[in-house]
């Protein structure tokens, strides 16, 4: 492949893109292309989407910098390499994902991307601390770190869910160690939680349990890998856990919504010595009953995990949609251009027509 290019087609133009203004809105601007650095890389957007964490931006619930270009989830072409970046090439399809670390510091090379420079998020820029890829072009910066080249077999559709949704819901299942033969609960079947359902088939889970209480997702959970489905606006989650379980409790319990009551049942529906894998971003306080942590007795095990990042994980992403032992299609269920982009706010904040994921194109 060739060595860094210094094209300057796109320099001194600008660019369409979703900016954060104020609580409540999120605007389409224009903006300048962003300047490639020695270790950055531009891509041109070809395909992106609408988070659970953008409609928190939006509704000013967690903090970033009014004008910034919101989105972390992005899928590409190379249109521009810094002068240290080899092993690319111009026009190549990439992905990145949603946590882009630097592979440097401490933190990195002791393995946890996410906190990369030692600070909490750390490793989370796109849309967050730089500008992000609801646009038309966007910065990745680190690209020898995390530009992950698509296969030739995957379209941008199939690995859409990669940057984050499907690395998210995985690590659910990672953290939690699921192993062969357990029995898992999965609160919530929103993208995410889908996917932490298909992590944990994956990681060797026998028996799993799905949350939710929209059949549609329910029957999706059930494709994925969910063997029994509980609608919670028809029973009581808790108690049915406790009577297939014959009262022991599942091993692990994944809890991908963010709210104390999904948090709450999650850890009820635990064996003693169960881990509970939080997944959700919480706004406000949470809290945990005494009386179902046992008042810290029980040996339960708590872990919060926030996806990790980079090249490598991106290409086993992709390795699993390659070998067909996944198919996240079904996730995208609505389609607008960036032209649209309050338009597909408004649908996804309010969770109208069944949305589950938005493919969003420049």
């Amino acid at each position: 492949m060739s060595h860094a290019s210094t094209a300057t087609h796109t320099r001194g133009s600008t660019m369409k893109a979703a900016v954060f203004v104020e609580p409540g809105k999120i605007r389409l601007v224009d903006k300048p292309i962003p300047v490639v650095g020695p270790r950055d890389a531009l891509l041109k957007v070809t395909l992106t989407t609408i988070c659970g964490t953008d409609v928190h931006i939006l509704k000013g619930e967690y903090p970033v910098t009014k004008g910034l270009t919101v989105g972390h989830e992005p899928v590409g072409v190379i249109a521009e390499l810094g002068s240290a970046v080899t092993g690319y090439e111009i026009g190549q399809r990439v992905i990145a994902g949603a946590i882009t670390p630097c592979g440097h510091c401490l933190s990195c090379l002791g393995g946890q991307h996410s906190q990369c420079g030692g600070k909490v998020m750390g490793g989370w820029r796109l849309g967050n601390t730089i500008d992000g890829c609801q646009a038309e072009y966007v910065l990745i910066p680190d690209a020898m770190v995390n530009l992950a080249p698509i296969p030739e077999t995957l379209t941008d559709e199939q690995v859409l869910m990669c940057p984050d949704i499907m690395s998210t819901g995985f690590s659910g299942a990672e953290a939690a160690r699921v192993r062969i033969g357990d029995s898992v609960i999965v609160f919530a079947q929103g993208p995410i939680g889908l996917c932490a359902t298909l992590g944990a088939r994956l990681s060797g889970a026998t028996t799993i349990y799905a949350v939710d209480s929209i059949e549609k997702r329910l029957t999706i959970s059930r494709q994925l890998g969910a063997d029994t489905v509980i609608n919670f606006q028809n029973e009581n989650p808790v108690d049915v856990i406790r009577d297939l379980t014959n009262g022991r409790g599942v091993d692990v319990a994944i809890e991908a919504l963010g709210t104390q009551s999904t948090f709450e049942s999650s850890l009820r529906c635990l064996r003693p010595g169960g881990t509970l894998s939080s997944l959700g971003v919480y706004s406000g306080k949470l809290t945990i009953p005494l009386d179902a942590f046992a008042a810290g007795l029980g040996d339960y095990q708590i872990v919060s995990t926030l996806c990790p990042g980079g090249k490598e994980r991106m290409r086993r992403l992709m390795n699993v949609l390659e070998s067909g032992r996944a198919d996240l299609l079904p996730l995208v269920t609505h389609r607008f251009k960036l032209d649209q982009i309050e338009e597909a706010y408004d649908l996804f904040a309010n969770q109208r027509d069944g949305v589950l994921k938005i493919a969003i194109t420049p």
